[in-house]
């Protein structure tokens, strides 16, 4: 492979929870390298196939698992680090998989698309991370980072830096402005939501060393999957019999509903066991209709469709009154109208623990309210409207702006990967 004159060495690699890019600087070009076709983003999903131990990824990934190809889909893998999950193993395709093995497996083929599309081969990368892996403790954070760092040793990367990613997001609006600005970016991802409160210009980018224009950085593990999770379990898993009845009176057991509307737990809901329960519920429920369309999502395996019918809900919500979803693949019996107020309702005390997070930054940093020239908005999540309003509400004098919510991050990485690496 040939080098491009003046690009950098190492490449920036946004592993997201919901999707990933890889950015890249050389001169006069996007930051971003294609990843699926000319697409700049790969969703973080893989698909093993039950009959010849194929596996896919991306959208191709998702587009077999919806076209009804036997197999195991996983998605929200970022999720798996820093919890206990992260030493154990699913199985997929008859074969036991350490999770571990897992992300190396998604990570390597991120790296080697990124590596394919940029015509040159990275043994080094800065790597984006929340600002807290886990909320609260510090050991399992470690922990978390340490376990990420050796999953990218093993797809061949021998050099690894970590940024902060609402940090890289702060250096990508940094090369689109032309004067100093005090800056808050609210990166909203698939899994945590992370803070920082940057001193950005035109004469600060050029420095290796930023940690004095950085006044505070903080985050809660709080991000989109959350937001389908809490539209699911308010919204759709009534109709599926979550809140009703047993005859003895005693309410039907959770535990199914809330596997079944978290991204990573989904597979557990079709465990012998868990089968097991939902017959017997069934039999004693006082709503059997609603329980006969759990049993038919379990049994012909449909939580993740149904968990993307939410996600696309949650996604229509945030631009528009009311969302229809039909859920008669399911055999439930009427279409189904989300509104928004059922939306905000769901997750008004998520959005109000994020808005206690950015106070507590701002006190952190010792920055009043009105100090705030900006606030950047990045981040698939951060379009939520009841959000955005928690937000302006705290920052009422900060002009907003959109950046790409889904490149930002990577595009970032790749500025910080050409000033710890350098160029060729």
């Amino acid at each position: 492979m040939t080098h491009v004159r003046g690009a950098a060495q190492a490449c920036g690699i946004d592993f997201g929870t919901s999707n990933s890019t890889v950015g890249w600087s050389r001169p006069g070009q996007a930051a971003l390298l294609a990843l699926e076709g000319d697409k700049l983003t790969l969703p973080s999903v893989v698909f093993f196939h039950a009959e010849d131990s194929v596996t896919s990824y991306g959208r191709a990934a998702l587009a077999d698992y919806l076209s009804g190809d036997e197999g195991r889909l996983m998605r929200s893998l970022k999720s798996l680090l820093g919890t206990s999950l992260m030493d154990d193993f699913t199985e997929v395709a008859g074969r036991v998989l350490p999770f571990r093995e897992l992300l190396a497996l998604f990570i390597g083929e991120l790296k080697s698309r990124a590596e394919a599309s940029a015509g040159q081969s990275f043994s080094s990368a800065v790597l984006g991370r929340p600002v807290f892996f886990v909320d609260d403790d510090p050991q399992a954070d470690t922990v978390a980072e340490n376990t990420l760092a050796e999953i990218a040793r093993a797809t061949g990367l021998r050099h690894i830096e970590f940024q902060y990613e609402p940090i890289a997001a702060a250096f990508d609006y940094e090369s689109q402005i032309s004067r100093e600005e005090l800056v808050l970016v609210v990166d909203i991802g698939g899994g945590t939501s992370d803070f920082a409160l940057v001193r950005l210009g035109p004469e600060r980018a050029g420095k290796l060393e930023r940690k004095d224009d950085i006044l505070a950085s903080g985050g809660v593990h709080i991000g989109g999957t959350d937001f389908d999770k809490h539209l699911s379990l308010a919204g759709v898993m009534p109709l599926l019999g979550l809140g009703s009845q047993l005859k003895s009176g005693l309410q039907v057991p959770s535990s199914t509903y809330f596997n079944l509307a978290t991204w990573h737990t989904i597979n557990q809901a079709y465990t012998r066991k868990a089968w097991a329960q939902i017959v017997e519920v069934t039999r004693e429920g006082s709503e059997p209709e609603k329980l006969q369309v759990l049993q038919n999502l379990v049994q012909q395996k449909d939580g993740h469709w149904l968990a993307m019918q939410v996600e696309l809900a949650k996604i229509s919500l945030s631009t528009a009154p009311e969302a229809a979803m039909d859920l008669s693949r399911i055999g439930a019996s009427k279409e189904l109208l989300l509104q928004r107020s059922i939306f905000d309702e769901a997750i008004g005390p998520l959005v109000g623990r994020i808005g206690v997070t950015v106070n507590q930054l701002l006190r952190d940093a010792g920055v009043a309210a009105d100090q705030v020239d900006t606030v950047f908005f990045t981040g698939g999540s951060s379009g939520v409207p009841l959000l955005r309003l928690r937000v302006g509400e705290l920052l009422p004098k900060a002009q907003r702006i959109e950046g790409d919510l889904f490149g930002s991050i990577g595009a970032g990485l790749a500025i910080d990967a050409a000033r710890k690496f350098g160029s060729h």
